[in-house]
């Protein structure tokens, strides 16, 4: 059964059963995401203190590294 099977066998349910359907559903969501972020973070508490204390220290944006690298020449090289 695809996707759009599910979607459509579902929206021919009364509304009731779609409430219901839709609680499931999000307390599904609910359990598998505070499953996967404890043990995350049941993880990084098994990290020594020191290296926690590294944790966020660096920030990782979109920066281009080749612009970034070419920037860094030229005040270098000025």
């Amino acid at each position: 059964m695809t996707l759009q099977d599910l979607q459509k066998q579902a929206l021919q349910l009364p509304i009731r059963d779609r409430w219901r359907l839709v609680e499931s559903l999000l307390n599904s969501i609910q359990q598998e995401t505070q499953s996967s972020s404890s043990q995350s973070d049941h993880s990084l508490n098994n990290l020594d203190p020191w290296t926690q204390s590294l944790i966020g220290v660096i920030q990782l944006g979109e920066e281009n590294p080749i612009e970034t690298y070419v920037d860094y020449l030229e005040e270098k090289y000025r």
